[in-house]
Parts: C-alpha cells; structure tokens; sequence
C-alpha cells in the first residue's frame, strides 16, 4: 500500500500540477521529500474539498478520519501484498507446491480481505456522521481514480523496467549496482 500511495502521489503531482498552474519539479525528491508530500497533500486536500463539495469543518474531519483508518488500511495492505508475495514464491518454487502451507496462504488472504471489509466498514460508517451519501460517493470515485492512475503509472514504470532489462541482456550487458 505504501508503494501504492507513493505512486499515487506522484501521478497526483504529475497530473495536479498544470491543474494548478504551478511547473512539475523534477530533480533530487529525496531531499526534498517532506516539502513534497506536504504540498501533495494540500493539493489532494484541495482537490477533494473542491470535487466532493466538503466545506472546512468537513475536511478537518476527514483529516481525522483518513488518520484514524488510513495506518490501518496501509498495514493491512501491506500484509495482502506478503501474503501474495508468499504464495506466488510457494506456486512458483521448483517441485510440487507445499499444499498445507497454500491452504494457509489462501485462508490467510481470506482473512484479511474480511479485515479490509470491516475496516471499510467502519471508515464508511465514521465518514457518514459528517458527509452526505453523495459526498461519500463522490469521495469513493475520487479514491478509485487515484488509485487506476496509480495503478497505470506502476504498470508503466513495471513496463519501462521490463524493456530496459530486455535491452540491456539483449546487449549482453550486465545490471547497474
């Protein structure tokens, strides 16, 4: 999830900033990366606020609310993903597959996908005591937008990672330390 929100801010930097009329900075991001995420956040702030409709009130209680549940949703994505990761290796793994040890993988994706609806649940629950249905609706489209154009610039950067490989072994060339 981590790497899903990163990614989602960078498409959000990339595609917010004309919107905004401010140029896409590019450079060293490491050291400045804290002036980055603020400003990231203030744009997704601002993007939000202006696309759902919320006034001021109702924003500083989604802030609330996005901290209340986002560690939550981040952590559980993060068990998803070695979960995945866990079974793709068992699946993938030279001999025949460990099955006990597939059947606990596959229970334990189960579980979590029943935590990740509980904690929807509730999120949505909590976001009802200060937004109308329509706002919550328009708030889940805004987050599944950014989550496609995260979605697309990881399959792009995947993608340009894949041919660069491919032409570098093409070349007979060796990988970068």
């Amino acid at each position: 999830m981590t790497r899903t929100i990163r990614l989602t801010m960078l498409a959000l930097s990339l595609s917010a900033a004309p919107a905004f009329g401010q140029p896409v900075r590019t450079g060293n991001t490491q050291a400045n990366r804290p002036a980055l995420e603020q400003q990231f956040r203030e744009r997704v702030a601002g993007l939000a606020q202006q696309r759902i409709g919320l006034s001021d009130a109702q924003m500083a209680q989604l802030e609330q609310s996005n901290a209340r549940f986002g560690p939550q949703l981040n952590q559980l994505a993060a068990q998803e993903r070695e979960t995945r990761r866990q079974l793709r290796l068992e699946m993938t793994s030279p001999g025949e597959p460990n099955q006990q040890h597939v059947s606990d993988l596959l229970d334990r994706a189960l579980q979590l996908q029943k935590q990740r609806i509980a904690i929807v649940e509730a999120e949505q629950k909590d976001l009802a005591r200060f937004m109308t249905p329509v706002q919550r609706a328009r708030y889940i489209a805004l987050q599944q937008q950014f989550r496609r154009r995260a979605q697309e610039l990881a399959g792009q950067n995947g993608a340009q990672r894949g041919a660069v490989g491919f032409q570098r072994r093409r070349l007979g060339l060796k990988k970068r330390p």
